[in-house]
């Protein structure tokens, strides 16, 4: 998955007092665009492209990373913009390369959100002590937000439940995923995702692996679960363009193994479940 980078260590320790060095690497963002440069590490070291005022964001084996808070007076020859989104997609970006993407656009968006104090509306101000925004004026501390989501393998009779979201441009099978709402168990919302979806009911949930998933501020958890009285699928055409039941065989992975769910595929068509 997109987060296993052995033999990379991951460091999200907040340090407010930490100060680039000539090789930290710099992130400029435009919106949820980031700047690449050609070679082999496609983010700016310091000493390539120095930034004015940045952010601490983390470290990465030895490198630490920051977000530059004002765009480069200059973009270097062969650099351009990405959509993050796309990165997965990018054949000249490592996995290491893309987790990192991901995860400072999480804390990015955050930043972006909390400008100012959804209590009394005052400008927040980072926090000297922990990765936090403050409210000088009432006090309010905003960490930032994770989502819990689920991701549910259905199968009945060594078969297991495919969907296509109905989001055309998502063109690879997945599983039934959803959030968890106010007050809900993520058992709670296996069951309520899996019946809003396809109609169907579902028991002996059991919890498979975690993941983060930064592109919508998640944190997934994966479950699978058998279907309990009739298997018979009522899509929703809302959510679902396509829900079948799928044998071993005939299950088609997902591009990347990135994803909870491909891997969550990919163990049930080899016989790991």
């Amino acid at each position: 998955m997109i987060q296993d980078i052995f033999p990379h260590h991951f460091d999200n320790h907040y340090d407010s007092l930490k100060k680039p060095d000539k090789n930290s690497r710099i992130l400029y963002f435009s919106d949820e665009n980031l700047l690449l440069c050609p070679g082999i590490d496609p983010f700016p070291r310091q000493e390539e492209l120095p930034a004015g005022k940045v952010t601490y964001l983390f470290t990465m084996d030895s490198t630490a990373y920051f977000l530059a808070n004002e765009n480069p007076s200059h973009i270097p020859a062969g650099a351009l913009y990405f959509p993050v989104k796309k990165l997965r997609f990018h054949s000249r970006l490592v996995q290491k390369d893309i987790f990192i993407a991901w995860t400072a656009l999480q804390i990015v968006r955050w930043m972006r959100d909390n400008q100012f104090c959804g209590s009394c509306g005052e400008k927040t101000i980072p926090s000297p002590l922990e990765r936090a925004l403050l409210c000088p004026h009432c006090g309010r501390t905003i960490y930032p937000r994770l989502n819990p989501a689920i991701i549910a393998g259905v199968t009945w009779n060594d078969k297991l439940l495919l969907t296509r979201y109905a989001d055309h441009h998502i063109s690879f099978y997945a599983l039934i995923a959803g959030f968890t709402e106010i007050g809900e168990t993520l058992e709670g919302t296996v069951r309520r995702e899996v019946k809003e979806e396809t109609g169907l009911s579902v028991k002996n949930i059991r919890y498979y692996k975690s993941q983060p998933w930064a592109s919508a501020s998640d944190i997934l958890a994966g479950f699978f679960c058998e279907v309990d009285g009739n298997p018979h699928i009522t899509r929703d055409p809302a959510e679902l363009s396509e829900a079948f039941w799928a044998e071993k065989k005939d299950i088609i992975l997902q591009p990347d193994d990135y994803s909870l769910t491909n891997e969550m595929m990919r163990v049930f068509k080899e016989g790991q479940i």
